[in-house]
């Protein structure tokens, strides 16, 4: 049993749905579970749809027709044939659609976008599904909402691992080919919940978890994991081979090619994880596994923008212990707000957030009742595991630094 994830540069147009097909006829389509996000840029489109929608903004039907004339797009130039069923099925999920948010009357946002950006998932699959029917390649569609079920907190939901792992092994075939989405769940209730942005590998994580899957795949449109995103740094090279442990740390930390959570449900069956080029399938990629090296050895560079730099002091210059600590990582967990680095001294404590549910305002309301408050928005997170000199003088070079911390192994600073 094999799980492969396709993320949405590799289903963008017509051609790259066409590739998923070249990938399956080269590695092979049985005992396979085929995990697939939306197409292209179809979350943020959505995205703009709930925030039209929340608005009242007058160009909320155009949006939809928008998203609704690229997948036609990709339809016709997959499909000969107009009278295919797949047009009809897909006319049906936009129609649901429409009619999901003509019925809402909730105006949480979290929850709307979570009943809403999951068609992306639900209209990319069911293209592909049957244009690989169409193509020969019989499988079975499998609604995802189905199987991962988790609890309620939308945007960011967590697993029910006993009962998501019931359902998987008592409904999937694991001697067929299944396509399922990427990103999306449901909750006990059966609204539909999403498992955090670029979500999608932490699916094809799960799916490999329950299923005691031999092997996990990542299809990127880069050769594997490299030691830096390109579209940041001018020079990258390829990882080999990385350990669980290293690719943890390189996602906690924010390397974008691994979603965080999806390492630990593999680690802990001791499934490896590769991830590859699906524009170059035959080649080695990078293997993830436990207790080999980094290979080749070098400093790995990370960077998170639109971070914030948050600074508490006493008011009254009294010491920052334990208990006031503890109290700022209470409303930090309240507001559900992620701290990727932290640094104190007697009467300060610093912290570099990330605020992608946009609670920020709501908690500094509450810090000025007992701190004095500072901070920076808009500022940039640069990590380098592994690092050198020369890797740090390179990095700071024009920057201006408001905070740096080097440990054994990691380097961080913030800059603006």
């Amino acid at each position: 049993m094999r799980v492969f994830k396709f993320g949405g540069a590799s289903v963008k147009d017509a051609d790259g749905v066409k590739n998923v097909l070249a990938v399956l006829e080269k590695t092979g389509a049985s005992s396979l579970v085929v995990v697939i996000s939306a197409m292209g840029k179809t979350t943020n489109a959505i995205e703009k749809i709930v925030e039209a929608y929340l608005s009242e903004a007058d160009d909320l039907n155009a949006l939809i027709s928008d998203l609704k004339k690229y997948h036609s797009q990709i339809l016709e130039a997959l499909f000969e044939n107009k009278q295919h069923p797949i047009f009809k099925k897909i006319e049906v999920l936009f129609l649901d659609m429409k009619t999901t948010l003509d019925r809402n009357k909730s105006t949480r946002y979290n929850y709307i976008y979570d009943q809403i950006v999951g068609y992306g998932e639900l209209i990319s699959t069911t293209i592909v599904s049957e244009y690989l029917n169409h193509s020969g390649y019989e499988n079975d569609w499998l609604d995802a909402r189905d199987f991962i079920k988790t609890d309620n907190v939308y945007r960011d939901a967590e697993v029910n691992w006993d009962e998501t792992q019931r359902i998987i092994l008592e409904k999937v075939n694991k001697s067929k080919l299944s396509i399922t989405q990427g990103f999306i769940g449901s909750d006990e209730d059966n609204f539909t919940t999403t498992l955090g942005r670029e979500g999608s590998d932490y699916t094809a994580g799960i799916f490999a978890y329950c299923l005691n899957a031999n092997s996990v795949s990542i299809w990127k449109d880069v050769p594997g994991i490299l030691n830096a995103d390109p579209r940041v740094f001018d020079k990258t090279q390829l990882l080999s081979h990385i350990s669980y442990e290293e690719a943890i740390e390189l996602a906690f930390y924010g390397a974008s090619v691994i979603h965080p959570k999806t390492i630990q449900p593999l680690q802990r069956k001791e499934i490896p994880l590769y991830v590859k080029s699906f524009l170059n399938p035959e080649n080695e990629g990078t293997s993830v596994k436990k207790g080999q090296p980094l290979d080749p050895h070098l400093p790995c560079y990370i960077v998170k923008r639109n971070q914030i730099l948050l600074s508490l002091s006493s008011l009254d210059f009294s010491f920052i212990v334990e208990d006031s600590i503890s109290h700022v990582f209470s409303l930090l967990h309240q507001y559900h707000i992620k701290v990727d680095l932290i640094q104190n001294s007697a009467i300060s404590f610093s912290v570099c957030l990330d605020d992608k549910f946009g609670h920020f305002e709501e908690l500094l309301k509450k810090l000025k009742a007992k701190f004095r408050v500072t901070y920076n928005t808009n500022v940039s997170l640069f990590t380098v595991r592994h690092f050198t000199d020369d890797a740090i003088m390179s990095l700071e070079k024009g920057k201006e630094i408001l905070l740096k911390q080097i440990t054994r192994e990691t380097y961080q600073m913030v800059s603006r």
